[in-house]
Parts: C-alpha cells; structure tokens; sequence
C-alpha cells in the first residue's frame, strides 16, 4: 500500500504533482500544456464588475511505471468544489438512464437483495441513489457541496462531508457496512486516492463490492477531447492504472464495461482478491489496451492532434464572424471552461452560451470570461446563424431536440474534427 503525498485540501493553496499519485514513480512525462484555466465551476454573476480570479497551470503528465496519466496540479479541493457547486447530475438525461443501468447490473451481478445497503460517493444531488432506492436497497450518500441538500429534499440520507476514511468510519457506525460502494464521476476527482480506496475498505464487508465510473482514457484519446482535462479530473485512467491502483490495496478487477456518458467513459467492479468471480470483461479490455501499442506513442500522437483541432476551430470560427455569422454555445459543461480558455473563445466569438431553465448556471458568465450563460428560449426568439455544441459529446440527443424546439440555424461540432453539421 503507497504512502500519502502532500495535500491541497484545506490549505487554500495548490500542490504541484512532482511524482505519481499512485505509484509516486518520479520520471512523469509532460504530454500536453493547456495554458492557465480558472477553476471550471467559479461562475460570476452577468453584471458584476471583473476582479481578480485563480487560474492554474493545466498540464498533462504520464507515468511510465504504472501508466497512469495524470494532470500536474492538484488545487485545494475547497476552491473546486465550494458549497454552492452549481453542476447537478439530475439534469442530465443520459446520467439517469447510465445510472438506472447500474443499478439493475449491480443487482443481478452481484445478486443484491433489499437487506443491502449501498453507499454513494460524492453523491450529488442522489440521482444515482435513487435508482437503488427505487429498487427496495437501503441508501446513503457522502457529498462535500450543497448539492447533497437537493437529496436529502428528495428524502435521500445524505452526509455533508469529504470523503475520508473517518467519513467511513462514521457512515459505518451509523448504518451499517455496505454491500456495494460506488463512486460515479468523482473517482477521479479526489487527491490522496489511496485514502480513497482506504475509506471504500473501510465500508466493505469481506465480500463487498466497489464499483467506480470515470472518464475512460481510450475514447479521450480516440475523439480527441482535450475539453475533459482540467483541474477537477486529477486523474485520466485507463483499464491498466486501474488495475494497478486497486491491486495495491489488495481489491482486483471483477467486471469492466465501457459506458456512454461524459463521451465515453469505463465501469469498474472491484471486490477483495478470491471474494468474487472475475468475469471476461476484465481480460477483454486489458488486453484490447496493451494492443493498442506503447501508451506513450498514443499520447504523443494526442498532442499532435488536439493541436490541429485548435486551429481549425478557430479557423472556421473566423470564417463564420468573417461572413457576418452570430454564434451561440450550446450548455456550459464543465469541459467548456477548458475549450473556451485554450482555443481563446470570447464574447466577440461566442455571442452567449444557453442552458436549459433551471440551470443553477443561468445568470452567471463562462469561467475566465466574459460570455453570459442565459436561459435557451432566447436562442429560439432571436435564431441565431450558429450553434457551437459544448457538449459535443451527445450532439446526436441535443441537435434533433433543438430543431423540434424550434431553432433553424446550423450546428457546430468542435470536436474531434470541428465542423458545420445541418439536421
């Protein structure tokens, strides 16, 4: 079991990644620099007078030993994820139906009966807990930001915590150990993951099962999406630097499979070595990995490819306003915070961006920019020319449901080769 690396959480500050966060090898390689980005979730309100805001350095590093890539800073987890942290996995279609997925796998693989409970990490608003709860399961989440408030509203029993092992303990104390642990879209996101997996331990009876989603690395690389690094994700895994990582706690792969959403992303079962079945999945995607060649030639091939999808964005940005073209943005995910600073889209590009009513993110203005986030009606009253899809990642779901709303005007796909897409 590895040792701890110094910690940003509470310190206000930020801490460079001088060796692995999982192996702590210290010959890290330098893939692919972004440029500074502010933090992807501080929003100011449309109106407010510009200050002074953080940005970070964005680099993207490799380790050799256990393959895991891994971005360079780790920033205080409380300036990330303040308390008013506006994202909310319910407002996403495609999350509730992965989520409604994982729940009937988790039941019939792991044959969960309703006496089981089932603890969520970073459990949001409950989305995902609902699904199990819907299913007759005993619930509880640990969610650090206000969010948690939107589940315990939703009668959900929510802890108001960073996940740490002493947040376990106490989650065990009070309810119990739990048969299944998950970690949907946060694995990734919390320093010191040997902690982590140190509190998922601490829930686990013998034959417990831990399953995690995150951002699957193959699929960033394949589809070029240098939107989804910034400093949130601290960690990019592949199916192998899961492997590692898990393995040094004693757990091992029992079942993997490759999921939608986040524009592709992989679900990883866990449980202690011997405790349960392994199924082929597991060697299935392991060995699809290692074909695929030396993980260093791919990245360096990313590099090469993300620079160019840069330039032709812009290229064909300019050509538009160049015409006399308006250009809205389409949702404000997190990724992009990333694309809008790196490529350097402002309000002289991008007119505004529209999110669906509700949107915590109405009313507020791009991280690091001057581009208003408003509500979409307004995109259908003044029928802008161009959309650009931020998140281009389900622009097959967004572009039919805006023509049937009512917009007419072309769409733009930034991603991975940027282009003018007529539905």
């Amino acid at each position: 079991m590895r040792g701890k690396l110094p910690l940003a959480a509470g310190t206000g500050k930020s801490v460079p990644v001088e060796c692995c966060q999982v192996c702590h090898g210290k010959q890290l390689e330098s893939i692919l620099f972004l440029g500074y980005l502010p933090p992807v979730n501080q929003m100011r309100t449309i109106g407010e007078t510009p200050f002074e805001q953080p940005s970070y350095p964005a680099e993207l590093l490799y380790c050799p030993e256990c393959d895991l890539v891994q971005i360079g800073l780790i920033v205080d987890p409380e300036v990330l994820f303040p308390p008013e942290y506006p994202y909310t996995s319910g407002t996403t279609r495609i999350l509730h139906q992965n989520f409604q997925d994982l729940a009937e796998e988790s039941r019939e693989l792991l044959g969960l009966t309703e006496k089981d409970l089932i603890v969520d990490v970073g459990s949001n608003d409950g989305t995902l807990l609902s699904k199990f709860e819907s299913q007759g399961h005993k619930v509880y989440g640990i969610e650090p930001t206000d969010a948690g408030q939107l589940a315990r509203d939703r009668g959900i029993e929510t802890m108001q915590s960073f996940f740490t092992p002493e947040a376990a303990r106490k989650a065990r104390k009070k309810k119990g150990a739990a048969t299944l642990v998950t970690a949907a879209n946060c694995f990734a996101h919390i320093e010191n993951i040997h902690s982590i997996v140190e509190g998922v331990l601490e829930l686990l009876p013998e034959d417990g099962v831990f399953v995690n989603e995150s951002h699957y690395l193959i699929p960033l690389l394949d589809t070029l999406q240098y939107d989804t690094i910034y400093h949130e994700h601290l960690r990019y895994y592949s199916v192998t630097s899961l492997k590692n990582l898990l393995e040094s706690h004693g757990l091992e792969l029992i079942h993997v499979k490759a999921i939608p959403s986040h524009g592709g992303s992989v679900r990883v079962y866990a449980a202690r070595k011997g405790k349960r079945p392994i199924q082929p999945s597991v060697n299935d995607f392991l060995t699809m990995e290692q074909d695929r060649g030396p993980m260093v030639e791919q990245l360096n091939r990313f590099k090469q490819q993300v620079v160019v999808s840069k330039l032709n964005l812009m290229k064909l940005l300019a050509e538009i306003k160049a015409e006399g073209g308006r250009i809205i943005g389409i949702s404000a995910p997190s990724r992009a915070s990333t694309m809008t600073n790196y490529v350097g889209l402002d309000d002289g590009l991008i007119d505004y961006v529209v999110e669906i009513k509700g949107s915590r993110k109405i009313g507020k203005l791009m991280p690091g920019k001057t581009i208003p986030v408003i509500e979409e009606s307004r995109m259908f009253d003044e029928q802008p020319e161009y959309a650009l899809l931020f998140s281009w990642h389900i622009a097959d779901e967004l572009m039919p449901k805006l023509r049937s709303l009512g917009y007419k005007g072309s769409f733009i796909v930034p991603l991975p080769e940027p282009r003018i897409v007529e539905v």
